[in-house]
């Protein structure tokens, strides 16, 4: 499905004129509080109190992060799965099994929690409307975890939810489970499905992937959407770059580097073939942009970050077959987000590995929408973007 622009009052992202994307108001007053917080992290760090990851973590426990509150529809607790924390989201009543779904919090790889407002409310939804239960984990962050830790975290969660004991625990319809996750949190539920596509030894398996606005690649800062929302709130080019840096462990020094594409994977045509935009991408998203590689690219960003290769931090490198063992997949790509591409990109590989594909992009869409579905930050993309996310689920599910 695509979503329609609807009633351009309603919509949180204005259309680019000569390259220009603006957020409406409720939108810019929220960057604006973020990048307040972002530079005070920079002085916080440049002064040796504490790192600004630490710093921002910091504010997001004091404003966002809640308690565990049990509802009139839903019950909620913390737990562990896995051996990871974990919030669990179980729709109260009802003799039936109960579908499942495990969900991956957003932020970087180094940001956010399970226990946020707003990863609270979705899940707390997402239960009581599906009969469902809901597992939001609570992953290990960057800077003291980092590639593959988040991913391992991912996956024993993942494992855990599939195994017996837990559908027996929480009365699990085996036939009915899924993956999902939004950004960071959408890029380690699709390394989870095709890791755990290819397990022939589970004898559960996840019967879709749902990811929402999920980065997939880091070896092409250039795609269309790249160079269309590099300025765009709430998340921008660099700052996308730094994220992938501190989730590989590398040095933020590279940043100038992987902006640049100076690097020699995109020499090598079996590599360069899963990520080329110029073959994968629907016309309409080309938007007249042109490949910026590097004349030459050089072998030592590959070398000093050999994982920016490795398909469990990047599954857009995924080769086809794993592809083609991963579940019925749903991804939510927004016009203005640096990462469209990498959703759209993604969306076209495994629909030529022979994997049912539901593309749902929203026009007005930018990265974060769906976390701005209530008061005082309510906007029309993310009520709708949450709705039809939630609509897929209980029909594919």
């Amino acid at each position: 499905m695509t979503a329609t622009e609807g009633d351009p009052a309603a919509n949180a992202i204005c259309r680019p004129r000569g390259g220009d994307s603006r957020p409406l108001k409720a939108t810019i007053g929220q960057n604006r509080k973020f990048l307040f917080f972002d530079w005070t992290g920079d002085v916080v760090e440049a002064l040796g109190v504490c790192h600004r990851v630490h710093f921002l973590n910091k504010v997001v426990s004091w404003v966002e992060v809640i308690e565990a509150r049990p509802g009139p529809a839903v019950d909620v607790s913390d737990a562990t799965l896995g051996g990871v924390p974990a919030r669990v989201f179980r729709a109260k009543g009802g003799g039936d099994l109960k579908r499942g779904i495990v969900y991956f919090h957003g932020g970087g790889w180094s940001l956010l929690s399970a226990r946020m407002r707003s990863y609270d409310r979705l899940c707390r939804k997402m239960a009581e409307d599906l009969d469902a239960v809901v597992v939001s984990v609570d992953y290990r962050l960057a800077p003291e975890a980092m590639f593959p830790d988040q991913y391992h975290d991912a996956l024993a969660a993942a494992r855990a939810f599939l195994s017996d004991q837990v559908l027996e625990r929480y009365r699990l319809d085996p036939e009915r489970l899924c993956v999902s996750g939004d950004s960071s949190g959408g890029n380690l539920a699709a390394a989870v499905a095709q890791e755990l596509g290819s397990d022939d030894g589970l004898t559960a398996r996840f019967k879709a992937q749902a990811l929402i606005y999920p980065v997939l690649q880091a070896l092409d800062f250039h795609t269309p959407s790249y160079q269309q929302n590099q300025a765009v709130p709430i998340l921008y080019r660099p700052l996308m770059a730094h994220f992938w840096l501190l989730y590989l462990g590398a040095d933020p020094s590279l940043e100038a580097a992987l902006l640049a594409n100076n690097h020699s994977a995109l020499d090598q045509p079996a590599t360069r073939a899963k990520l080329d935009w110029t073959a994968l991408l629907p016309g309409e998203r080309k938007n007249g942009f042109r490949p910026v590689p590097a004349e030459r690219g050089s072998p030592g960003l590959l070398d000093q970050v050999p994982a920016l290769l490795d398909a469990r931090a990047a599954p857009l490198l995924a080769e086809q077959a794993v592809l083609g063992r991963t579940p019925k997949a749903y991804v939510m790509t927004c016009e203005f987000d640096v990462l469209r591409d990498d959703g759209l990109m993604y969306a076209r590989r495994l629909r030529d590995a022979g994997v049912t594909v539901t593309s749902d992009h929203y026009e007005d869409g930018f990265h974060g929408c769906m976390a701005f579905t209530y008061l005082p930050v309510m906007s029309g993309v993310g009520r709708r973007s949450m709705e039809n996310y939630i609509r897929w689920l209980d029909h594919n599910l």
